[in-house]
C-alpha cells in the first residue's frame, strides 16, 4: 500500500517516463525519428493480463512503447468508473518495464494525440477490427494514415474486460487513491487534525426539518397462513432526534456553535425534541404550528431487519406568518455558516426556497441538503450555494434522468446548481466531488475526485448524510479545501453507519478514523 510519502518515491522513481505528448513529440520528433514509436491507447482501469499480452504484442512491433491513458474526465462508458484514478493508473503503467512512456490524454479522442506524437504504429485491440472497422476506428486510421503510420490490431487469442473484474470483485484500493489524493493536494495526515481544531467556534446557523427516528425493536413469531401478515412481538421502543436535528448536534458535537431553527408540533414528540435539546450545546430555537405534528417516522426491526415503517407527518407548505418568522431568523442570527436541511416537511418548498435563500446575509457562507427523491422536492432549487450534498438517486431525480452514467451526471448536476462543490453521495462506494478550477496554472488541479467510503461495518446507514453534511460544511467552510472537507465528512458518514441510530460523532472518533488510516497507509 502507498503511503502519501512513498508515493513521492514512486512519482520519482518513475515520473520520468509520464509526459505530455508536446514534450514526446520534442523528444522524439517524427521528422528525424531513427526508432520506431508504437503507440497503445485505452482507459487501462485495472491492468489485467489481457493488457499485458496487448501490450507485449505493441512492444515487439517497434523501439519506444508509449501508452495514452483516457483522462477521469472523459470516461463515461460505465457506471461508477473509472474506478482508479488516473494518477494511479499512469504510475501503475509508468512502472511496467515494457512500457518506455505514458500521456494522460486530457482530450475526449486519441486524435489530437495522435496527430501530435506520430507514432509510426498505432495499436488497437482485437475487438476494434474484428466485426469491421468502427467509425471512431476509421477516424483514427485516417489520422495515423496522413502522416504516413500504420494502424494495426492485436492477435484475439486472449481478452479479459476491466468491467468484468471490477464488477466481479473490486479490489479494494481506498487507501491508494485517498494516498494518491492527498499527494496531489500536498497534503498529509495531519491537515486533517488541524482542520478539525479549526471547527470549533465556528458559529452556524441551521434552518431545517425537524424528524423524530424512532426504532420499535420486535421478534419474529411467525405469518398469518391467511393473509401475507407478520405477526411480531414487541421488545423495545426507542426515539432519537433526527432530520435536521440531529445534523445540529452533530455540529456541535464538533465544536461549532449552532443555532437551530425549526418548526415542531404541539405535541409530544415535539416536547421529546424540546427536551432533548435543553441538555444539549445547541441553541434552539423552535416555532411551534399547532397545526400540524411534529414529524415521527417509526420503523419496525426483528432479526436485523427493517420489516416496516410507519410515517406520521404533514408536508404542507408552513403558513405565510410562519416563513415570515423564519425569513427573520435567516437574516438576523449571527452566524458564520447558513445551513438548509430540506426533508421536504413544510419549511422548504418552490415559494419559500427564494425567500430564504434571498434573506441569507451576503457574503455568508452557504450550505443545502435536500433529501427528497422520495417527495416532491429538487436540490436545484438551492441555486449558488457553495456546498450541496444530494446522493444519486436526488441527482436523477433533479435533473429527470435515470441512464448517464454518474460522473456525466454529476457534471450536469454541478453546472446546473452554480455552486462552488458538490458531494454527490454514492452510498456504500463513497462519494465524486465536483469542484471549481480556482488555480489555472496547475496543469493537473481534479476538478472532479472520488472518495471511498471509511465505514467499516455498517450496522445502520440511516443518517449518514446528517453526519456527511455535518463535518463537509463546517471543514470546507474553516479550511476552504473540498479534499479536507469531503475525507473529513466521510470519516464521519463511515462513523455513523458504524453506530445504530442518530449517534452525534465527536472529533474523537474523527480522530480515530484519521490515525486508522494513516496506520494502515504506514503499515503496508
Amino acid at each position: 500500500m502507498a503511503t502519501p510519502e512513498n508515493k513521492t518515491e514512486l512519482r520519482k522513481r518513475y515520473g520520468h517516463k509520464i509526459l505530455s505528448a508536446s514534450e514526446l513529440a520534442a523528444l522524439h520528433p517524427f521528422e528525424s525519428r531513427e526508432k520506431t514509436v508504437v503507440l497503445c491507447h485505452g482507459t487501462f482501469d485495472l491492468v489485467h493480463p489481457g493488457h499485458i499480452r496487448h501490450l507485449l504484442y505493441a512492444k515487439g512491433k517497434g523501439d519506444i512503447l508509449v501508452v495514452s491513458l483516457t483522462c477521469d474526465a472523459h470516461i463515461d462508458k460505465a457506471n461508477y468508473r473509472p474506478y482508479v484514478p488516473q494518477e494511479l493508473r499512469a504510475i501503475n503503467l509508468a512502472a511496467l518495464e515494457l512500457v518506455d512512456y505514458v500521456v494522460v490524454d486530457e482530450n475526449p479522442t486519441p486524435l489530437e494525440n495522435l496527430d501530435v506524437i506520430r507514432p509510426n504504429i498505432f495499436v488497437k485491440g482485437y475487438e476494434y477490427g474484428a466485426k469491421g472497422m468502427h467509425p471512431k476506428t476509421a477516424e483514427e486510421q485516417k489520422v495515423v494514415g496522413s502522416y504516413g503510420g500504420t494502424l494495426i490490431f492485436t492477435p484475439g487469442d486472449i481478452v479479459y474486460s476491466s468491467s468484468a473484474i471490477i464488477n466481479a470483485a473490486p479490489p479494494d484500493l481506498a487507501d491508494d487513491k485517498l494516498a494518491s489524493l492527498m499527494e496531489g493536494e500536498g497534503l498529509t495526515f495531519d491537515d486533517f487534525r488541524g482542520a478539525l481544531d479549526k471547527i470549533v467556534g465556528t458559529k452556524v446557523h441551521l434552518l431545517g426539518d425537524t424528524i423524530v427516528d424512532t426504532i420499535t425493536r420486535c421478534e419474529m413469531i411467525g405469518a398469518n397462513a391467511k393473509t401475507p401478515t407478520f405477526s411480531v412481538r414487541y421488545e423495545s421502543r426507542t426515539d432519537f432526534v433526527g432530520g435536521a436535528g440531529i445534523v445540529a448536534k452533530h455540529m456541535a458535537a464538533a465544536g461549532a456553535k449552532v443555532t437551530f431553527s425549526t418548526v415542531l408540533g404541539d405535541d409530544d414528540y415535539g416536547a421529546f425534541v424540546t427536551d432533548e435539546f435543553e441538555s444539549s450545546d445547541v441553541t434552539f430555537d423552535p416555532i411551534v404550528d399547532e397545526t400540524r405534528p411534529t414529524v415521527n417516522k417509526n420503523a419496525f426491526v426483528a432479526g436485523g431487519y427493517r420489516l416496516l415503517k410507519v410515517d406520521t407527518l404533514d408536508n404542507r407548505a408552513v403558513s405565510g406568518s410562519i416563513l415570515d418568522t423564519l425569513r427573520d431568523r435567516v437574516s438576523g442570527t449571527d452566524a458564520d455558516v447558513t445551513v438548509f436541511s430540506d426533508f421536504r416537511h413544510g419549511i422548504f418548498n418552490p415559494d419559500s426556497i427564494p425567500v430564504l435563500s434571498k434573506a441569507i446575509p451576503a457574503g455568508r457562507f452557504k450550505t443545502a441538503d435536500s433529501q427528497v427523491a422520495s417527495r416532491w422536492g429538487n436540490i436545484l432549487d438551492f441555486e449558488g450555494f457553495d456546498l450541496i450534498t444530494p446522493n444519486e438517486k436526488e441527482a436523477r431525480f433533479a435533473l429527470a434522468d435515470q441512464d448517464t452514467v454518474v460522473r456525466p451526471l454529476g457534471s450536469e448536476l454541478y453546472r446546473r446548481a452554480n455552486c462552488n462543490v458538490l458531494f454527490l453521495k454514492l452510498g456504500s462506494r463513497g462519494m465524486m466531488v465536483f469542484r471549481r478550477d480556482l488555480d489555472a496554472d496547475r496543469q493537473d488541479f481534479r476538478t472532479f475526485f472520488s472518495i471511498d467510503s471509511f465505514c467499516d461495518n455498517v450496522l445502520d446507514a440511516v443518517g449518514a448524510g446528517d453526519a456527511l453534511l455535518a463535518y463537509g460544511t463546517l471543514a470546507l467552510k474553516v479550511t476552504g479545501n473540498a479534499v479536507i472537507s469531503a475525507v473529513l465528512g466521510s470519516m464521519a458518514a463511515g462513523a455513523e453507519c458504524e453506530r445504530d441510530g442518530n449517534i452525534p460523532i465527536t472529533p474523537e472518533i474523527i480522530h480515530a478514523k484519521i490515525n486508522a488510516a494513516q496506520t494502515r497507509l504506514e503499515t503496508h
